[in-house]
């Protein structure tokens, strides 16, 4: 059973669930300590291409895949034969095998590398050296490895860490800096900025600059900022909005700010599979307010074509504030490593 995420893992206060915090942080010492371990001990193979590393130090909702996805366009727009590499979370396939869009479902390969392999090669795989290997010999000259700041498996040319740069009221995208599930951190801060290259900030399109506090948590780290763009404006008319991502609120006040009409919004948690009864309640919930459904290109994936018939997906895109700069800093980095 799928639970959704904790509002007060992303709050910086402890004193916010003090009792339950107090009493998972046993586990989260554990999670560190073999997560540390595994990094130490694992020897690196160079699958023989440029690795580009995206990943995040949080349990999820930071915006990486949208990243990779950014990454996987540039690189191409450029003329390099560029790839993705996923675990391919929530799918039954084990790989390596090559996400084909017009024949695999989320339930195959997971819902985001099917939105990745919408505009470039993208493989699953299990095993990232197997995967890896499996691209290089399908012609990619550099792979963009999605979630794969904890994954040792692979030599990486590049390690980008994605960070959530909303710090609006008493939000902060570590939390109060709790390994999971005690908070929202995948191993501690310090240890996972150590192994970094550079830190991308996903700004809400409607906060103007990033932080100065939160920067200055990156020290000499190069930060490049992005935000995430909708493709277009939210459907009109009222709308019943939902989404089954690590931090569900988000699309709610993403959509509230593009000035969609949102009359309801149900939160779901990460990667929820959406099955009949489900999607009755929602239509009936949308029908009580006489209301469209609306919600997320990664939540929209995950429906059956039927399902997709009566629901809106609203797509959004990353896209760079310094493209140029970040083009010529993995390009620098990956002639490096030739």
């Amino acid at each position: 059973m799928k639970l959704n995420t904790p509002r007060w893992w992303y709050v910086r206060d402890s004193s916010h669930a003090r009792l339950t915090r107090t009493l998972l942080k046993p586990l989260g010492w554990a999670w560190a300590g073999v997560t540390a371990r595994r990094i130490a001990r694992a020897a690196p193979v160079d699958p023989g291409c440029a690795v580009i590393s995206v990943g995040n130090l949080t349990v999820g909702g930071s915006g990486k895949t949208p990243v990779a996805r950014e990454i996987l366009r540039l690189l191409r727009a450029a003329g390099v034969e560029t790839q993705g590499l996923s675990r391919g979370y929530g799918g039954r396939l084990e790989g390596p095998v090559r996400v084909d869009p017009t024949a695999h479902t989320a339930a195959d390969v997971g819902d985001e590398p099917l939105m990745l392999a919408q505009g470039a090669p993208v493989w699953i795989a299990r095993d990232r050296i197997a995967g890896a290997r499996a691209a290089v010999h399908g012609g990619a000259r550099t792979l963009v490895l999605d979630d794969g700041h904890q994954n040792p498996a692979l030599k990486k040319t590049v390690s980008l860490v994605v960070v959530d740069g909303e710090t609006r009221g008493d939000e902060w995208p570590f939390g109060d800096g709790s390994v999971f599930p005690s908070g929202p951190m995948r191993e501690p801060l310090k240890a996972g900025l150590a192994r970094a290259d550079a830190v991308v900030v996903m700004l809400p399109t409607d906060v103007e600059t990033a932080d100065p506090e939160l920067l200055a948590t990156f020290g000499a780290l190069p930060v490049f900022v992005a935000r995430l763009t909708p493709e277009g404006p939210p459907p009109t008319g009222p709308q019943v909005g939902f989404a089954g991502i690590a931090k569900p609120w988000k699309v709610e006040r993403s959509l509230k700010a593009a000035g969609c009409d949102l009359i309801d919004f149900v939160p779901f948690p990460d990667h929820a599979a959406y099955g009949a009864d489900t999607l009755a309640f929602l239509a009936d919930r949308a029908a009580v307010y006489e209301a469209g459904l609306v919600t997320t290109e990664k939540d929209w994936v995950r429906l059956t074509p039927e399902q997709r018939a009566g629901v809106s997906a609203w797509p959004v895109v990353a896209r760079f504030e310094d493209q140029a700069g970040f083009t010529a800093f993995l390009d620098k980095r990956i002639q490096a490593a030739r």
